[in-house]
């Protein structure tokens, strides 16, 4: 079984909402930190929140900061993100993480999932 399996993407309207999910197993269930990214075509990488999971402690990156909410099960299984007011702008492949190996920012983590598309239209 992979580390790291999200799933809940799907097309979504202007203005809606969307909770992807990430199962967390193996070697990314000690992780430390967890977190979300995404990756729109010919764009870079995007961090978008991150977790510390030893206290629920979270960190949004400023671009989304108030539309998105990190969260996890009691038993850090599932890693969860939750957007609002999706525009189509946030149209990419989401991405979620663990094993922070550096800036979480610039994606430097360990384990990756296969990502989950989301794609925001009319």
């Amino acid at each position: 079984q992979a580390p790291l399996v999200e799933s809940g993407g799907g097309s979504v309207q202007p203005g809606g909402s969307l909770r992807l999910s990430c199962g967390v197993s193996g070697v990314a269930a000690s992780s430390q930190y967890m977190g979300w990214f995404r990756q729109a075509p010919g764009k870079e990488r995007e961090g978008l929140a991150i977790m510390y999971t030893p206290a629920r402690t979270t960190t949004s990156a400023l671009s989304v900061k108030d539309r998105v909410t990190i969260s996890a099960d009691n038993a850090l299984n599932t890693l969860y993100l939750e957007m609002d007011n999706l525009r189509p702008e946030d149209t990419a492949l989401y991405y979620c993480a663990a094993g922070l190996n550096g800036d979480w920012l610039k994606g430097e983590f360990k384990t990756w999932g296969q990502g989950t598309q989301v794609t925001v239209s009319s």
